[in-house]
């Protein structure tokens, strides 16, 4: 769910050491992300998400260290805490997330990869700008991969991953109702993790989770213009579709999921 009512989230001394879960890039699985609100029952050291009462096709993995400092620049980014424009200082980086120059490095050159940092003559690395226009061919990639993640957990979920989806979208209509941001977001990202596990198809996952992180940066910059409670009812619906092993219903939610995107992106694009 990618839409809401508060303003863009500003970075403040001393906010450093908090974390909220975000979505690991290299299994799917949660992980503590920099710079983000208190702690929530998804967060762990590791990889959360993978208890005994969430069964996964994957066993859990203690992530590399290049992989830590991935998921704890990408946040700072996706949440525009890094903002469009802003130059990278390597050492910074170092220092914040505790991490060496090398895996810190290694992060970087991969969100160059995929377009959240560019590189420019004399002037280093930057993050990117937001291509407005170019943010619909963000959108049309990711709704072929959402489709076929809906598809594949509406039939290979298991039935402990079919309840928790269902009870994360529960989770994602209340916080709507309360317009309470922060907890729609760590709700939206849970659901994400457990449907990634639940899908079993590793290569799907691993195609969309770019694509979710420029649609998130994109919702963070522009959140003012959009309607929380349109993003719940449409991972709702991907849910109970999941949920009961409707595989319509559940490609059916995917779609009404990124028709909403696109509306809001439209929105923003053409005002």
């Amino acid at each position: 769910g990618l839409g809401g009512a508060t303003g863009a989230p500003t970075t403040e001394p001393g906010a450093h050491r908090q974390f909220v879960g975000g979505v690991c890039r290299t299994h799917g699985h949660t992980t503590p992300i920099i710079c983000a609100p208190s702690p929530t029952e998804a967060d762990c050291t590791e990889h959360p998400m993978t208890n005994s009462s969430l069964p996964s096709s994957r066993p859990p993995v203690k992530l590399r260290a290049a992989d830590q400092a991935y998921e704890a620049i990408e946040g700072l980014i996706s949440t525009l805490r890094l903002e469009p424009g802003a130059p990278i200082v390597e050492a910074e980086l170092v220092e914040l997330t505790q991490l060496g120059r090398t895996p810190v490095r290694e992060a970087l050159l991969r969100m160059v990869s995929i377009g959240l940092i560019v590189q420019q003559p004399r002037r280093g690395l930057l993050v990117s700008h937001i291509d407005l226009a170019a943010h619909l061919d963000v959108i049309q990639p990711r709704r072929v991969r959402e489709r076929l993640i809906a598809a594949c957990a509406a039939r290979r979920a298991t039935a402990a991953q079919r309840q928790e989806i269902l009870r994360r979208a529960e989770r994602m209509v209340e916080a709507a109702e309360r317009d309470r941001l922060d907890e729609y977001m760590q709700a939206d990202h849970a659901l994400d993790v457990i449907n990634h596990q639940a899908c079993q198809n590793f290569s799907a996952v691993q195609c969309v989770l770019p694509l979710i992180v420029k649609c998130r940066r994109f919702w963070y910059a522009y959140q003012h213009e959009g309607e929380v409670s349109e993003g719940a009812r449409a991972h709702m619906q991907l849910a109970q579709g999941i949920a009961s092993g409707d595989e319509a219903q559940a490609i059916a939610g995917a779609e009404q999921l990124m028709e909403y995107l696109e509306r809001f992106a439209r929105r923003i694009i053409d005002r």
